[in-house]
């Protein structure tokens, strides 16, 4: 393998990471319908679930044990921030790149979600 391939390759894996790292992101803090949780109300609701585990037949209290451990979850993931800009700023680096290669158009992209504004200072347009 010559080393113009090996570093090809080595390109590849990076972008492929900046894009992956990208799109996950944006899929972790897509927004979602309804009303916004907060953190007290998240507590409010583990409080509640406390009570009711107490009188709760066992059919009930496995579900309210899993709702118990997703809002924990949730509650401990929520200070988890991740620079969405920084991403984004990296992501937009690659993307022309990554779909041209890979031959990823701009309607792929938004169906994913990523904006018109990003696909744009990426260099990705609509007509290819």
């Amino acid at each position: 393998m010559s080393a113009e391939h090996k570093a090809a390759l080595a390109e590849g894996r990076a972008q492929g990471r900046v894009i992956r790292e990208y799109l996950e992101a944006l899929e972790a803090h897509k927004p979602k319908r309804g009303r916004k949780r907060t953190p007290d109300s998240v507590k409010k609701r583990l409080d509640k679930i406390a009570a009711e585990l107490e009188t709760a037949d066992p059919m009930k209290r496995l579900h309210l044990i899993q709702e118990r451990i997703d809002l924990e979850r949730e509650l401990a993931t929520r200070d988890d921030l991740v620079d969405l800009a920084a991403l984004e700023k990296e992501f937009t680096k690659v993307a022309k790149a990554y779909s041209a290669r890979k031959g990823i158009s701009y309607s792929a992209w938004r169906e994913l979600g990523v904006s018109p504004a990003t696909l744009k200072a990426a260099g990705i347009t609509r007509s290819g």
